[in-house]
């Protein structure tokens, strides 16, 4: 039978046993998803959704490690995968849904309604996520350090505040385009290839989605291990994993990848193609 053990001496690593059922039951939800997101990436060549694709992946192995803990409560190695796997797997869900505008904004031709110019839109909200999951990876490695537990659940306070902020400035661009875009609309605006506003709403609902799940993850550490959300797991499922959940069946029911054009494949990197815009 499954019990509570400690990591060294009296430090342990986790304040319940993590339930197995639970974690079983988001694999399948997860990988169910994942390869819907992959078949579908397939079809549309939309590499922008390669990101949210392999984000998908990371949730995959983060439950997988709280399955595996089940019965391994004081090792390290399925605690550390849990708990960068499920931390990070958002963060390349937040990398689609930046270029994604951007592509939203190309395909209608109003690059002058973009708060900033579109050559340095998709590079600022991606660097900035870069950012975030660079701080959100280096700082969950210290956390399973009994001595560098409290730093690194700081640092990751940091990553997780800088996800926030980026997406609140990438709300505020994604409603000033809107706003624009409806005031004085392009000629591509009512091409219904586009359909522009049903992908801005994905955009929001997904950004809403995370920033959530977000803000629940800064309480989590900034409560500490005494605190509700690690004391009761719960929580966990119900802010982040549903919720992640949700954002790939969102973005699959409302899947972008008619945005997807020959001209655009290299967004990512910034490389120009010929006769392209990058």
């Amino acid at each position: 039978m499954a019990k509570l053990e400690p990591y060294k001496g009296d430090y342990y690593l986790w304040q319940y046993v993590p339930s197995l059922g639970a974690a079983v039951f988001f694999i399948l939800l997860f990988l169910g998803a994942t390869i819907t997101h992959f078949i579908k990436l397939t079809r549309s060549r939309a590499r922008f959704c390669i990101p949210f694709a392999i984000g998908g992946i990371f949730e995959v192995v983060g439950y997988a490690a709280r399955g595996w803990a089940h019965n391994n409560t004081g090792s390290i190695m399925p605690y550390s995968m849990q708990s960068v796997f499920i931390l990070l797997g958002p963060v390349l869900f937040a990398a689609s849904v930046y270029m994604t505008l951007g592509r939203i904004i190309r395909n209608t031709g109003a690059e002058h309604h973009a708060l900033i110019p579109i050559r340095w839109l998709t590079k600022t909200f991606v660097m900035g996520d870069v950012v975030s999951f660079m701080v959100q990876g280096g700082a969950a490695g210290l956390m399973v350090s009994g001595s560098s537990a409290n730093l690194g659940r700081s640092i990751v306070i940091v990553g997780l505040l800088i996800q926030v902020i980026m997406f609140g400035f990438f709300v505020v661009t994604s409603l000033v385009f809107q706003i624009r875009m409806q005031r004085h609309p392009t000629p591509g605006a009512w091409d219904g290839r586009v359909d522009w506003r049903t992908h801005l709403h994905l955009l929001y609902g997904v950004s809403f989605l995370i920033m959530v799940r977000s803000i629940f993850r800064v309480a989590e550490y900034v409560l500490g291990n005494d605190g509700y959300p690690l004391t009761h797991e719960w929580t966990l499922y119900v802010f982040d994993g549903s919720l992640m959940w949700l954002s790939m069946l969102f973005w699959i029911i409302w899947h972008p990848g008619k945005l997807s054009r020959p001209d655009m494949d290299l967004e990512m990197t910034g490389l120009r193609q010929p006769g392209g815009n990058m």
